[in-house]
């Protein structure tokens, strides 16, 4: 990684271990958000996307919800909006930069979507856009397991290649946003691992497992084999 965490997604670095930004998993983030703003009877028609990478799960809900609804998304890679360009269209925009300091509007919903994890002072951040939304949906990695404690090697690979400098459990996650005056209104478990194809053995190998402990108790599996997220709706 750079000197700052920053410099790791303002510079090639992140592009060079990440090509697909992701992508790969942008439809699957967009179903999980529309189940719960659909499970809430939220009809939001402004949506902004902190973190937006490559601009697909903000061009997979434009599919999705109302077509008056605008969409912005916001990123410091220039990498990242350089391939969020084709995607760009009159109710769809891309900025490059912090959205704290690149946009005052108010949005009904902002998404914060596997990025607090990568920021050096996440606490300002959650700060400041506490107040920029009626609602706030987050997904943060519980990357903190027994499984990944006694292995260790796991947290290392994240920092390495995905630029994770913070770790969190479902509890931790729940307590900081209550902390910072976030009124938490629904969440849920989400699990990528499980439910994309995976080239990775260990993944495959731990799906068994993993489902199998989460059917007789959620938290038990999460906490112990990991590979799990936690999507979190807030206002």
């Amino acid at each position: 990684m750079s000197n700052t965490a920053a410099e790791f997604y303002t510079t090639s670095s992140y592009l060079e271990k990440n090509p697909l930004w992701h992508t790969e998993e942008s439809c699957w983030k967009a179903e999980h958000v529309l189940r719960m703003i659909n499970r809430h009877k939220i009809a939001p028609r402004t949506i902004c996307e902190v973190g937006c990478g490559a601009g697909e799960v903000l061009k997979q809900l434009q599919h999705r919800l109302d077509k008056e609804c605008d969409f912005l998304g916001c990123d410091i890679s220039p990498q990242a909006i350089e391939l969020c360009r084709s995607r760009a269209n009159e109710r769809l925009h891309f900025e490059l930069g912090n959205v704290t300091k690149i946009s005052e509007r108010f949005f009904d919903v902002i998404l914060v979507l596997d990025v607090i994890e990568h920021l050096e002072d996440y606490f300002s951040f959650l700060r400041t856009i506490k107040e920029r939304a009626l609602y706030k949906i987050f997904q943060i990695p519980l990357d903190l397991s027994v499984q990944t404690v006694l292995r260790a090697t796991p947290l290392i690979k994240d920092r390495q290649r995905f630029g994770h400098i913070h770790y969190f459990t479902k509890e931790t996650a729940l307590q900081l946003l209550s902390d910072l005056g976030y009124n938490i209104i629904d969440w849920s478990y989400t699990a990528v691992a499980l439910d994309l194809p995976s080239t990775n053995l260990k993944n495959v190998v731990m799906r068994i497992p993993r489902r199998v402990l989460y059917s007789i108790n959620m938290d038990v599996a999460v906490r112990l084999l990991g590979g799990y997220r936690l999507l979190i709706l807030t206002k």
